[in-house]
């Protein structure tokens, strides 16, 4: 028989063993660290502060980089859709076939059988949300919801996708904002890619979506950024206890750029540097919220840009510092972006890598923090960079990159130029998006010339070959695991 004494002590140590559980499985909750991804569009490498720019004023972003670590070679790809493919999937746009911009009412989008950095964090527990430009495709099987998001409101497409006669002559008086438009008509009757454009209509039409309903035509864009750091600012305040993942993909800087009556005329850089500013406004609006909820220190913020700066609008783009051209190419101006990640504590402040990174690489990193697993069934491009994050390692998991142009045949994939360390190889090609052909090819030693100004390929014969040989074989090895495209099934 069991002592009243006895059973007491008994019923004691179990409920200090119930607790101990407890406790630690909310501390083990509390260790997996909240994420927040800011992209931004257009966005250039010498747009920054903390990246040189001299007219640009960004002291919240340029705090983030103070107080966590700064990549000089951080790269996404050519232009807008690619480039999120790559951070959903962690995989170079061709190898899920998603290289190419998708435009309003496509019939095609990323595949269902995709698994996304949401899909894979939201298995572990965290709430998640995009807010932004999604460009993965806007027929509902291809929507945020349906890949791995809790929450969605913004626009699933560039800002510059609006319904707009293709009659347009541009001359010299013309507003340089309408080239957009021009070109996205010169893209009217393609089934694949969509019909953005009705030729009886002269209006936008842009559908600002709150989940899966429409809930506003044609947003007021000069509000945009407000809006969704303020919907950024609530998600965080009702998942205060965490995890979280949010995933904020403004609108600016793509063409056409607007920015609130708080920021127009403020900054000496125009109307560009404006919706810079009000970007970085929102950037310290986030990282204040964080540290009121004393969760700032648990979460990683990582800001970069989707590809460089549109060039061809002058003063109303952006600028890619010393490096070579802008978006659309695969010069470094198109591909090489900003890239901050600051985690208080974790990542050393003031931190600057010079390692090949990419986009690619925040899935498996956020895989690895999260204590989740990545899908073993395909081929990943992107690697694990907590080492070199944490500051365990001054080396990267990557000693090459692979510059891929956009728009290819189906199953193939349009290589245009590799990397490996200092040098950097651009493939001879007739037609390089109708936009710059190489009639050779060229090679540049991007530690000592980063502008890509001069050609080194007949002093180092020996480089192109080795390089031009590495990339036919890991394009092969690419082009045998290509992921199907996601098509909307015909009645």
């Amino acid at each position: 028989m069991i002592h009243c004494f006895e059973f007491s002590r008994w019923l004691v140590v179990i409920a200090i063993l119930a607790s101990s559980s407890f406790i630690g499985l909310k501390a083990q909750a509390q260790e997996r660290p909240n994420f927040v991804v800011i992209f931004t569009d257009d966005q250039g490498y010498g747009d920054l502060g903390s990246y040189g720019s001299p007219d640009i004023r960004t002291p919240n972003i340029d705090d983030i980089a103070a107080e966590g670590m700064t990549f000089t070679s951080f790269y996404a790809a050519v232009f807008c859709g690619p480039s999120r493919a790559a951070l959903m999937t962690a995989s170079y746009p061709p190898r899920n076939a998603l290289d190419f911009n998708h435009f309003p009412n496509a019939k095609t989008g990323i595949n269902s059988g995709e698994v996304t950095i949401a899909e894979m964090l939201k298995e572990q527990g965290y709430a998640t949300i995009h807010l932004g430009k999604w460009h993965l495709g806007d027929v509902a099987e291809f929507m945020p919801l349906e890949h791995g998001f809790d929450e969605y409101f913004g626009i699933p497409y560039s800002n510059d996708m609006w319904r707009f006669h293709d009659a347009i002559t541009r001359t010299e008086n013309s507003d340089p904002r309408l080239i957009a438009a021009i070109e996205r008509a010169n893209y009217t009757g393609s089934p694949d890619i969509g019909h953005p454009f009705d030729e009886s209509l002269g209006k936008n039409d842009l559908p600002l979506y709150h989940n899966s309903e429409i809930i506003e035509y044609n947003p007021d864009q000069t509000l945009l950024t407000k809006r969704y750091t303020e919907h950024a600012l609530d998600f965080i305040e009702k998942n205060k206890d965490g995890p979280f993942f949010l995933y904020l993909a403004h609108a600016m800087p793509h063409m056409p750029i607007f920015a609130s009556e708080k920021f127009k005329g403020k900054s000496i850089r125009g109307l560009y540097g404006d919706t810079i500013e009000e970007i970085d406004w929102g950037v310290g609006e986030i990282i204040a919220k964080l540290k009121e909820l004393g969760i700032d220190d648990n979460t990683v913020v990582v800001f970069t840009s989707d590809n460089g700066p549109w060039l061809q609008y002058g003063i109303d783009a952006g600028s890619a510092g010393p490096l070579r051209d802008g978006k659309a190419t695969v010069y470094e101006g198109g591909i090489r972006v900003p890239g901050i990640v600051r985690w208080p504590g974790k990542i050393p402040a003031g931190a600057r890598s010079s390692e090949i990174v990419s986009n690619m690489d925040l899935m498996p990193t956020f895989a690895h923090l999260a204590g989740a697993d990545l899908p073993s069934d395909r081929v990943l491009d992107g690697r694990n960079i907590w080492d070199l994050l944490s500051g365990k390692t001054m080396k990267g998991p990557h000693n090459e990159f692979y510059y891929y142009g956009g728009n290819p045949a189906e199953n193939e994939a349009n290589l245009m130029a590799v990397r490996q360390g200092r040098w950097k190889l651009h493939f001879k090609k007739e037609n390089r998006r109708a936009v710059m052909p190489l009639k050779g090819v060229e090679l540049y030693d991007l530690h000592r010339d980063v502008s890509e100004k001069y050609n080194r390929s007949e002093d180092h014969p020996d480089v192109v070959a080795r390089l031009e040989q590495l990339a036919k074989e890991f394009n092969a090895s690419l082009i045998e695991n290509i992921r199907p495209l996601g098509r909307v099934a015909q009645n």
